[in-house]
């Protein structure tokens, strides 16, 4: 019988249970994450979290205390070692449960257990979360009159952070160097035109010689043809020669 015993037993005797939780807790030490059912990450806090909390002195007889409820040597030294280090400023509350559904088998209640100091990402989200806090305007004290009131109501001005300001000079940078590289394509640009209307200015002189040059050729064959038909024109014409001595013999 139970008799008011409140703790879960996870239906299984108190042997199987102490070597179940000892096994679990030194995964969890050596690991830093584990994936098991929520009955049992809960009672696995309960067995580890004063376990963590003995690590923070490291004396002989706190080691021979954890290795008697652990048995594992290489989890006793993790955690003296590098564990204890990681909690040394941390008041409890070690562990963190994350609930991800149930099982596909047997519809249990499936999480991880993590050690809290050893997940970066939720330590590097919550330090960002703790530098963007941002103070509230009211105040529940009553304005006094006067402008002594009113200045000590007033919120301070932050000034611009460094971060801030060193971004706002690489983006002038980074303009500045834009602009020069815009004004050195006009100039390309600028330079091309220019060369551009050197080169058709050269040409143009050359295509005018090649058009008197081709007027020239056609007024000289003009001039030969013109030459060769004024012979042809002048030679007389051969008349026949019987027409007057037949006339002189009928007179």
């Amino acid at each position: 019988m139970r008799h008011g015993k409140k703790f879960n037993h996870l239906g299984r005797t108190a042997s199987h249970r102490a070597a179940l939780l000892s096994n679990m807790a030194s995964s969890l030490i050596l690991h830093k994450r584990i994936e098991t059912t929520v009955a049992k990450a809960k009672e696995l806090r309960k067995y580890v979290e004063p376990l963590i909390t003995k690590s923070k002195d490291d004396s002989t007889n706190n080691r021979r205390v954890v290795f008697a409820y652990l048995q594992n040597k290489e989890s006793v030294k993790e955690l003296f070692g590098i564990v204890s280090e990681k909690v040394a400023n941390r008041p409890g509350g070690y562990t963190r449960i994350i609930k991800l559904g149930n099982r596909l088998g047997d519809n249990a209640e499936i999480c991880f257990i993590e050690l809290v100091d050893f997940n970066e990402t939720m330590l590097a989200a919550s330090a960002e979360k703790a530098g963007k806090t941002r103070r509230s305007r009211r105040s529940g004290a009553k304005k006094e009159e006067g402008s002594d009131s009113i200045v000590a109501a007033a919120p301070a001005i932050e000034a611009p952070s460094a971060e801030v300001v060193e971004d706002a000079v690489v983006i002038e940078e980074v303009v500045a160097e834009e602009a020069l590289a815009a004004e050195e394509v006009v100039e390309v640009v600028a330079e091309t035109e220019v060369a551009v209307e050197e080169v058709v200015a050269e040409e143009a002189p050359a295509a005018e010689v090649v058009a008197e040059t081709e007027v020239a050729a056609e007024e000289v064959a003009a001039d030969e043809v013109v030459a060769e038909e004024a012979p042809a024109a002048e030679e007389p014409t051969d008349a026949p020669a019987t027409e007057e001595p037949t006339k002189e013999k009928d007179a």
